[in-house]
């Protein structure tokens, strides 16, 4: 019992778990904005699985794909896949079931869900293979997390709405965003090992600028999404209010960049959370 406590621990550590903060909240603000209101405690339980799977899938392509980068890389090399807690074997095993509980679940939520389940997945997958030749691996992982709000809106009403991809491509700048400030901790490994990133080809300046820019980007198309929407006051409020979050997470990198990790893991999922209670709240009082 001790051995299989302690394997879910590794896996758990494997796929950070506790990440999955970033991507949950934007497929239930889609939910929310869909049904407009409460969607049901079926479609609750649906969504948090296929959050969660498609996000262990993506996660455990990662981590299978960049063993030899995680072991060479001295931030990383303590992790799981590379120091020698889970076999090759395993994590393949983790990938399989995730993937087909991702297209179980699609299927039974609807036609359309399940139509588009092996295509996510794919642009899931790709992410890890992405930088090994292109500096759009930041954009590729801003549209896996991207796909989120299409596939709460997908749920729900089986059709993609206007609003849903406007939300989309919020989440899809804003994640790239500070994917681009995260990556700037492993620039000169990057650039060392020949890897692609927009840090190591181009350097942190510019690297921070590009990060505002994409910022500033999700901004207005949250803005956008909620005035296609229809929602209301606090819907905005949600809007504007992401972009002053997102200023103060630019402004604590520049500032330190030790300050790296605070900025990607605590001000980002308190501005999801955030996003979305003011969504809920929107929808009580409208």
């Amino acid at each position: 019992m001790q051995r299989v406590i302690q394997k879910v621990k590794d896996f758990n550590e494997l796929v950070m778990f506790k990440h999955s903060i970033f991507s949950l909240p934007f497929i239930f603000i889609a939910m929310v904005v869909a049904a407009d209101g409460w969607f049901g405690f079926w479609l609750l339980f649906m969504g948090v699985l296929a959050a969660l799977s498609a996000r262990n899938f993506a996660m455990g392509v990662n981590r299978y794909a960049d063993r030899d980068v995680d072991a060479a890389n001295p931030r990383t090399q303590d992790r799981p896949n590379v120091d020698g807690r889970l076999d090759t074997t395993s994590i393949l095993i983790f990938i399989t079931v995730n993937f087909f509980i991702f297209i179980a679940v699609a299927y039974m939520i609807n036609s359309l869900a399940f139509a588009l389940s092996i295509p996510i997945l794919l642009v899931l997958g790709s992410y890890s293979y992405f930088k090994r030749f292109s500096s759009l691996a930041h954009i590729v992982l801003g549209i896996s997390l991207g796909l989120a709000p299409i596939a709460g809106v997908v749920a729900v009403s089986d059709t993609i709405t206007l609003w849903s991809v406007l939300l989309s491509l919020g989440v899809i700048f804003w994640v790239a965003g500070f994917d681009l400030l995260y990556s700037l901790q492993d620039m000169d490994f990057d650039k060392e090992k020949g890897l692609h990133s927009i840090p190591s080809i181009y350097g942190s300046n510019a690297t921070l600028f590009i990060s505002a820019i994409f910022h500033a980007l999700s901004v207005l198309f949250w803005i956008l999404f909620v005035w296609s929407a229809g929602l209301g006051f606090f819907a905005f409020v949600a809007a504007f209010g992401s972009g002053v979050v997102l200023g103060y997470e630019q402004k604590l990198v520049r500032r330190d960049f030790t300050q790296i990790d605070r900025a990607f893991f605590t001000v980002n999922g308190y501005l999801g959370i955030a996003f979305f209670i003011l969504i809920v709240l929107d929808r009580i009082v409208s």
